[in-house]
């Protein structure tokens, strides 16, 4: 899968490889976003751009207003009143989706152009439905994060809000664990601890970032 392929400016990276970091909920995703960002990574976090596009001013708010009335508040999306709408509904969810997404995805290329102006030779795009979605076109090479189904069910259920029902419709409309593990280039273990997790992620980066890489 080749990188996003742009003409480079004078002065701007033309090497910059694209890591897609991905994994379903409850599996680690945030914690190795972290820790890429501790290794000096940049981290384009797609579900950070939501927000944003959700809140106060953004972008989104009033497209999301004509499209699903009565769902804002105080100038900004109220995020439960329009899971309400959406969640379990795949035809209004398909509707919300077309309007994020090319919104996601110039906030990603905006990301992409300033990293290689600022010619970094490696960045994260952090997104949850990376396949589902088709972004690891986009990647050079993708990393997903998994861990013991007992140990995502903990992680999750201790989420505000949580239900058992709720987890089931969320892993409904994501891409099955094995799936993912099995396209992926690098699968990395958080149930193993934080230490095995970042030294993994490390041993990922350096081969990125190697000479030598190449995607089979």
């Amino acid at each position: 899968m080749p990188a996003l392929t742009t003409t480079q400016p004078p002065g701007q990276s033309e090497n910059m490889r694209i890591l897609g970091l991905t994994g379903s909920i409850g599996m680690g995703k945030s914690t190795a976003a972290a820790m890429l960002r501790s290794l000096g990574l940049p981290v384009h976090d797609a579900d950070a751009v939501v927000h944003t596009l959700l809140a106060q001013g953004g972008k989104a708010v009033a497209a999301v207003e004509n499209a699903f009335p009565g769902v804002i508040k105080d100038g900004a999306v109220d995020r439960k009143a329009l899971g309400g709408k959406v969640f379990g509904n795949q035809i209004e969810l398909n509707r919300l989706e077309a309007i994020l997404h090319p919104l996601v995805r110039r906030a990603e290329h905006d990301f992409l152009q300033t990293c290689r102006q600022e010619r970094h030779d490696v960045v994260v795009l952090d997104i949850p439905l990376l396949y589902e979605t088709g972004g690891e076109k986009r990647c050079d090479g993708v990393v997903v994060v998994t861990a013991p189904q007992f140990l995502q069910t903990q992680r999750v259920m201790k989420r505000p809000g949580m239900t058992s029902e709720r987890f089931r419709q969320i892993l409904a409309n994501q891409m099955p664990d094995a799936e993912k593990q099995r396209r992926a280039d690098w699968v990395v273990d958080t149930g193993l601890g934080r230490r095995p997790t970042l030294a993994a992620l490390v041993r990922i980066v350096r081969e990125l970032k190697s000479d030598r890489f190449n995607r089979s």
